[in-house]
């Protein structure tokens, strides 16, 4: 693969054994001067595998990576740019704020006054002007995160890599920083990879996605391409959430289900009679306005109702044997059609909504989950 000249970093043919083990396998990746990536995966998909791999921490078994034009392939973690942050932040607890911050800049010999001004003008980037005399102890997790990105950025690396940073916060201060991450980004211009198992921290953080499992890429696009439109049934199944339905192509943009024959723009030419898997995000389920006679529509009765805050999932069933549709109803929806549980009700499916993947691919989902 011959790498783009706006490509910062290029890895092609990247594969990593532990023993029998295969953690990565063929990887080919370009990542763009300046972009926001995350690898986005379950765990064990590889890819905190193949950040070590780009950092050096774990050299790959066959393949090659390129960081701005330069083969880093063989490198030592030293001789390639970058700058990183681990999950567990690993701050030195002897040391102060303005310590760990300033302790890369120590190691590369610069002068005092030098280190003390960076380190300034770093704490205030992070928003923590005032605790360097503390130790890595007396702060909060966001506090401590955010000193470990400041040491992380004091160099000016080329590239700054994040493992997992927020996975150890609470709810409410992971929002908060992912913004400050995304915002000091953004400011600096810093080409950026964090890996992460959050699918809404990718969604909101990301230029582009990288979806991984057992060691593959499955797809990547911007956060809008991947939750849109899924490559593979294990993506639309892991970012966000989707209802899959046995049928069969029932001819050009028409698929069968339990008996009921759906218009489908989704067919991706596959022939008459083939078996597929079909699937359908809950809110793309039409409710409001919708009538038997309507394209796509089907009747269905509400099982079940939970509550979620601003909206409810609905567990919808329809006759025969079809498979339940998973639905959300807004809680506008709910006061303005009075829904409750035991109603019947009819929906549309629409047909730019519903997806179609080979069967064997929603069948590996379901013995996954198994």
């Amino acid at each position: 693969m011959t790498p783009e000249p706006s490509a910062y970093l290029s890895i092609s043919g990247l594969a990593k054994r532990f023993g029998n083990f295969t953690a990565l396998e063929d990887i080919d990746l370009e990542v763009a001067q300046g972009e926001f990536v995350c690898f986005l995966g379950p765990s064990g998909c590889g890819k905190t595998t193949l950040l070590r791999a780009i950092a050096g921490l774990d050299i790959q078994d066959e393949g090659r990576i390129l960081m701005a034009g330069r083969d880093v392939s063989t490198a030592t973690p030293a001789m390639r740019d970058f700058g990183i942050v681990f999950q567990s932040y690993a701050l030195f607890p002897n040391l102060t704020v303005a310590d760990n911050v300033g302790y890369g800049l120590v190691n590369r010999g610069q002068p005092r006054t030098k280190i003390e001004a960076r380190v300034t003008e770093l704490l205030e980037l992070v928003g923590l002007p005032d605790q360097g005399p503390k130790y890595p102890l007396q702060l909060s997790g966001g506090q401590q995160q955010r000193v470990a990105l400041a040491r992380a950025l004091a160099t000016s690396p080329g590239l700054l890599l994040l493992d997992e940073p927020l996975s150890a916060l609470d709810a409410r201060v992971r929002v908060h920083l992912r913004e400050q991450i995304r915002d000091l980004q953004k400011r600096l211009g810093v080409t950026t990879i964090m890996v992460t198992h959050d699918q809404e921290e990718a969604l909101t953080m990301a230029d582009r996605i990288v979806v991984m499992n057992h060691g593959v890429i499955e797809q990547v696009g911007t956060p809008e391409e991947v939750y849109r439109d899924p490559a593979t049934a294990f993506v639309a199944d892991f970012v966000g959430k989707m209802s899959f339905f046995p049928g069969r192509v029932a001819g050009p943009g028409r698929v069968q289900i339990a008996g009921v024959e759906l218009s489908c723009d989704d067919d991706r030419g596959m022939p008459a009679g083939s078996a597929v898997s079909l699937g359908l995000r809950p809110e793309e389920v039409k409710v409001r306005g919708v009538s038997a006679a309507d394209p796509n529509a089907v009747e269905v009765l509400i099982d079940d109702l939970e509550f979620l805050g601003s909206y409810y999932r609905a567990r919808l069933l329809p006759g025969g044997e079809a498979v339940p549709i998973t639905a959300d109803f807004s809680a506008n929806l709910m006061r303005d059609l009075a829904i409750s549980e035991g109603m019947r009700i009819h929906v549309v499916l629409p047909a730019e909504s519903l997806r179609l993947f080979p069967v064997e691919e929603a069948a590996g989902l379901r013995a996954e989950a198994a």
